[in-house]
């Protein structure tokens, strides 16, 4: 498997606005044809940046320049197209077909694709010999050669190919005597069926004969109908039908002892553990014979893994992990749809049940595709709950793992980080990477308990260490976040605080939560404090960032390090604070909710709390739980079930700020 050239980046420099770029690009569309087929985006330099398929050309082509289609990156995508080609076919399905051909030639950069730059292990049968071979190999696939796989553990693929030897005996490619014997059979092919005695003549036995995994075809010790069996089983093995496998070996056995020959049926014994050992290995097994494959994502900003869970006959026979070049920067449907296409047009192993975890638009086209490539029927499916489900999120556990070995291994996250500091610098027109990010946040509950925090990140990455807590000390009877933003800036930024040492250093950059009403209010601040902080706004809804010195917010790019940092800044500064609001909230809920409910005196106080130990558990409980605690009538509990009720609606707008 190939990935992307690198060069294939969009000319992101000739970049437009939608308003220049799209006019032209509608006059186009006009006259596209209305048949099935693949579009090709194309950007200045006519590189293909994007590959699809449609049902009907031009209604599809016409959604992208009327910017109908809702997914976040095509705003960014269409400001670098110029043009398109598109190429007309029959079918949807003949689409599809054509889609992964030209996804495969092309790489588009924001087609999805597999990132790592190589290509994965297969374990191959070389069909086409007299005497096939079994082998390890990266090539691209051959004409005449059967390959099993992909295996993204290259020494899982290698010790299966020794197990499977032990098993069923079977020549390897990397045998210097098959080689030998195949180059003779290759001069004089017309001794093809009596192979074994001409090679018997002048062959020399090779050590895995001795071992017992080659069959002796080096010394004609096996004509070339015994090992076409070998041969089969080998495939039937792989394809993951082992019972055949395991049928065909205790067979052997049982006609070795009944011909007393016990040496030979201890060799088939021993082979016979060696499959039992493999079954010991399996972590997944269903207790019915399905032949599936169950795929879990896990997304970070724009890079995501995939891991496949092969299972054959109940057992899974090998998991299968993929790095993607996409993640949160595309939708799951697009992401799961598009690994897909990828990964079963590389594949032959396809089974009868594909098992992902959305519901996919065109399952149906994908399900008419593999089950053409399979020869039999094989659909996508959704599960929704019991085993498959605990399967498909155990598959997505897995591939978070797989994500964070592949960001340690290569350092993705720091490379991101400083990538997002130098967008950053350059997109707010700073005089360096802000190095020190400070951002607040305000909570409050109408009014009551109203707080601030503070959270600092320090070359890109939390600096918990400096967050810091403010409960609002101006009075307020309702929510206020203009007057608790000023005190709290006030109060950050007086001389005293900024001489501080436990308050670190200057920031490089403040942001606060909201857009230019929310910003300009911060400036007032600053400047009264003769202060000359940078300072951006981040409003919520379109994450626009909204700067001093221009009326237009600034659009930071969809999926890019920068938004994904500042955002992120944001979000950890929502969250400090309502952890803040809800410790206060819970406090003061602790020690007066109680109070305030009429027949709740200190006796029958202390008798509850004893009773229940915990707030938490006091909320969870019902009218009757409550009415069991000795000393407490029926209509006093009732009074108290209704007093935490009317304390949870009210947290609940704290919580639906939080989203």
């Amino acid at each position: 498997m190939t990935i992307r050239d690198p060069g294939a980046r969009p000319d992101f420099d000739d970049a437009r606005s939608l308003d220049e770029s799209l006019p032209e690009l509608r006059r186009q569309v006009d006259d596209a044809p209305t048949d099935p087929g693949c579009y090709l985006w194309k950007d200045a330099r006519g590189q293909v940046v994007y590959v699809g398929k449609a049902k009907n050309l031009r209604a599809r082509l016409r959604q992208y320049v009327t910017l109908q289609d809702d997914r976040d990156k095509i705003p960014l995508m269409m400001q670098v197209v110029r043009s398109f080609d598109y190429i007309v076919v029959g079918s949807e399905h003949e689409a599809l077909v054509l889609e992964r051909n030209l996804i495969a030639q092309y790489h588009p950069y924001f087609n999805v694709d597999f990132k790592d730059d190589k290509s994965y292990p297969y374990i191959a049968i070389t069909e086409s010999d007299v005497f096939p071979a079994i082998k390890y190999t990266r090539e691209h696939h051959r004409k005449g050669t059967r390959y099993f796989g992909p295996y993204t553990d290259a020494h899982a693929a290698r010790d299966t190919i020794d197990t499977l030897r032990k098993v069923v005996p079977i020549c390897i490619a990397t045998c210097a005597e098959w080689k030998r014997c195949r180059r003779e059979l290759e001069r004089r092919p017309d001794e093809a069926a009596v192979a074994n005695l001409a090679l018997a003549r002048t062959g020399r036995p090779c050590f895995d004969y001795h071992m017992g995994k080659g069959p002796g075809v080096c010394v004609g010790a096996i004509d070339t109908v015994e090992y076409a069996k070998h041969v089969r089983q080998v495939e039937d093995f792989l394809a993951g039908r082992r019972s055949h496998v395991v049928s065909a070996v205790e067979e052997q056995m049982r006609e070795a002892a009944t011909d007393l020959d016990f040496e030979r049926a201890g060799r088939l014994k021993a082979r016979l553990e060696s499959l039992n050992a493999l079954d010991d290995r399996q972590q997944v097994m269903f207790s019915s014979d399905v032949s599936l494959d169950l795929i879990g994502f896990y997304r970070e900003e724009t890079i995501s893994a995939a891991c496949v869970f092969v299972v054959r006959e109940g057992r899974t026979v090998r998991t299968v992990e993929f790095i993607l070049d996409k993640g949160a920067d595309v939708g799951e449907v697009e992401l799961q749809g598009g690994f897909l296409k990828r990964y079963y047009d590389e594949t032959a192993d396809i089974p009868s049940e594909v098992d992902v975890d959305v519901d996919l638009p065109d399952a149906e086209l994908l399900s008419e595709w593999l089950a053409e490539k399979r020869g039999r029927a094989c659909h996508i499916h959704h599960p929704q709950r019991g085993e498959k489900r605990h399967l498909l999120d155990m598959a997505a556990a897995n591939a978070r793992h797989a994500l964070m070995r592949y960001m340690v291994r290569t350092g993705y996250a720091d490379d991101r980080t400083n990538q997002a500091l130098l967008q950053l610098e350059s997109a707010l027109a700073l005089d360096a990477p802000p190095m020190r990010i400070e951002c607040f946040d305000i909570s409050t509950l109408h009014g009551h308990f109203t707080v601030a925090s503070m959270v600092v990140f320090t070359n890109g990455r939390p600096d918990k260490s400096q967050y810091r807590r403010f409960k609002i000390q101006t009075p307020l009877t309702e929510a206020n976040d203009f007057v608790s933003m000023s005190e709290v800036l006030a109060r950050r930024y007086a001389p005293e605080r900024m001489a501080d040492e436990r308050f670190g250093s200057r920031p490089d950059l403040l942001v606060v939560d909201g857009g230019k009403p929310q910003l300009t209010a911060a400036m007032e601040q600053l400047s009264s404090l003769g202060l000359d902080i940078p300072v951006c706004g981040l409003a919520k809804s379109d994450e626009e960032v909204f700067v001093p010195w221009d009326e237009t917010p600034v659009v930071l790019p969809s999926g890019s390090a920068s938004l994904y940092l500042i955002k992120q800044v944001r979000d950890e500064s929502h969250r400090f604070a309502i952890t803040f609001h809800r410790e206060l909230r819970d406090k003061a809920m602790t020690v007066s909710v109680l109070d305030d409910v009429p027949g709740v005196g200190p006796k029958r106080k202390r008798a509850i709390m004893r009773r229940f130990g915990s707030l938490k558990r006091l909320r969870a409980a019902s009218v009757e739980d409550i009415a069991q605690v000795p000393g407490v009538p029926a209509e006093v509990a009732q009074a108290v079930y209704d007093a935490l009720r009317v304390w949870d609606e009210e947290a609940q707008t704290v919580a639906e700020k939080a989203r």
